[in-house]
C-alpha cells in the first residue's frame, strides 16, 4: 500500500544488494562466514589501539578533506595529493564515479559477472548497463568490451581481480584495451583485491594511470587491511577527475576513526602482509584441492575461489549451511567462497568432496 509518494521510477529497475549472510549457528560445529570476502583475522592491536584513542573525540566532526589519509596515501604511492580522492570503501567512492560521469541514458561498460554493486549504482544514476559477459574461463573479454563501446559510453569498468569469479587481467591486455577506449571515456580499474594478486603479469595500475589520462585507479581498505567495518576507500585519478570526485563525495562522510585506523595501517602493511601472505597460501591450498577433487575452478588471485555450479548453486550452498558453512550463492552461475581461517578452508573442501560424489 502507497501514501501517495512519488519516488523516481528508477528504483523498479534498481536490483537489490544481497550481502553476505552471518554465519549461522550449528549445533556441534564452529560456525564460519565464507560469503562476505572479508579478512578473518582481527585488527591490528595498535590499529584497534588508534581507534580506542580517537573514540573518545568521536563528538567532533571529522576532518572534511581527510588530510592525513590523503598525504600518507600520496607517499605511499608517489602521486599528488591533488590526484586522490576518498569516500565510504569503494562502493562509496564507486558511486562518487558514476555521478561525476553520467547523466541519465548515459552508459557504463563492464564485464559480467562481475562486482554486484555495479549495477546497482549505475541503475540509481539513470544510467545504462552494458554487461558484457565474461569468458568460459571467467575472466573478462577486453575485446568485446572495448567493442561494446559507443558514443553513449561514459565509464567502463575494470575489476581486477574479478569479483566473484578470481581471475585478473594481464597488463599487456590492459594496455591494448585502452588503446581502442576513447580518450573522453574514463576507464576505472577496480583494485579491491590488488594485494592478493600474485600473478607475474598483473597490470601495473599505477603506471598505466600516468600513461592514461583517463584512468583511475580505485582501491579499499576493507580487503587485504582488514578494516570493512569502518568503510574507507580511495581513487588515484587525474587532478580533473579526482577534484570532481571530492565534489560529489558526501560530506565528512569517512570518519575520524576510520581515516586513523586507515592510515595506522598503511604504517603498518609489513606486519598485514604477513597474514596476506598466509591467505594467498590458503588460497592455493584450496585451489588445489578443488581441482583434485575434479572441480573446475577458475584461476583466481583474490582471497576467495568460484565454483562455477550453475543450477547447483543453492543445493551447493545448502549443503555448506548443513556443515556451518555460510558462502556466498549467485543462483543459476556459482558459488564464492572466501579463503577464512583453516579449519573452515578445510571443510570447505570435505563439503565440496562430498557434494561431488553425492
Amino acid at each position: 500500500m502507497t501514501n501517495g509518494v512519488r519516488l523516481r521510477k528508477t528504483l523498479e529497475g534498481v536490483p537489490a544488494y544481497k550481502p553476505g549472510r552471518p554465519a549461522a549457528p550449528t549445533e556441534g560445529l564452529t560456525a564460519y562466514k565464507l560469503s562476505s570476502n572479508e579478512n578473518p583475522y582481527p585488527p591490528l592491536p595498535s590499529v584497534v589501539q588508534v581507534v580506542a584513542d580517537a573514540a573518545a573525540s568521536m563528538n567532533r566532526y571529522p576532518d572534511m578533506a581527510v588530510t592525513r589519509l590523503t598525504e600518507a596515501l600520496a607517499e605511499r604511492w608517489d602521486v599528488p595529493t591533488t590526484h586522490i580522492a576518498t569516500g565510504t570503501g569503494s562502493v562509496g567512492v564507486l558511486t562518487q564515479l558514476i555521478n561525476i560521469t553520467c547523466e541519465p541514458g548515459d552508459e557504463v561498460v563492464y564485464a559480467w559477472r562481475s562486482f554486484e554493486a555495479y549495477p546497482i549504482v549505475v541503475a540509481l544514476a539513470g544510467a545504462t548497463s552494458v554487461q558484457v559477459p565474461v569468458t568460459d574461463t571467467a575472466e573478462h573479454d577486453l575485446p568485446a568490451m572495448a567493442a561494446a563501446v559507443t558514443d553513449r559510453t561514459r565509464l567502463v569498468l575494470v575489476c581486477t581481480p574479478n569479483n566473484p569469479t578470481g581471475p585478473h587481467v594481464t597488463d599487456a591486455a590492459l594496455r591494448e584495451f585502452l588503446g581502442s577506449v576513447p580518450s573522453d571515456v574514463l576507464v576505472v580499474v577496480d583494485e579491491a583485491y590488488l594485494e592478493f594478486n600474485t600473478a607475474e603479469d598483473a597490470p601495473d595500475a599505477l603506471a598505466i594511470y600516468r600513461e592514461f589520462p583517463n584512468v583511475a585507479v580505485l582501491r579499499t581498505f576493507s580487503k587485504a587491511y582488514g578494516l570493512a567495518g569502518l568503510r574507507v576507500g580511495y581513487c588515484i585519478a587525474h587532478e580533473d577527475v579526482a577534484t570532481a570526485l571530492r565534489k560529489a563525495a558526501t560530506p565528512f562522510g569517512v570518519s575520524d576513526l576510520a581515516e586513523r585506523a586507515a592510515v595506522a595501517s598503511l604504517a603498518a602493511y609489513d606486519e598485514l602482509e604477513v597474514r596476506v601472505k598466509a591467505l594467498i597460501d590458503e588460497r592455493e591450498r584450496v585451489l588445489s584441492g578443488l581441482r583434485e577433487q575434479g572441480w573446475a575452478v577458475p584461476d583466481t588471485q583474490a582471497n576467495f575461489v568460484w565454483l562455477p555450479l550453475g543450477e547447483d548453486t543453492v543445493d551447493f550452498a545448502a549443503a555448506c549451511q548443513e556443515q556451518g558453512l555460510t558462502v556466498r550463492p549467485f543462483p543459476g552461475d556459482g558459488v564464492r567462497c572466501t579463503i577464512g581461517e583453516t579449519e573452515a578452508n578445510d571443510r570447505l573442501l570435505e563439503v565440496a568432496a562430498a557434494f561431488r560424489h553425492r
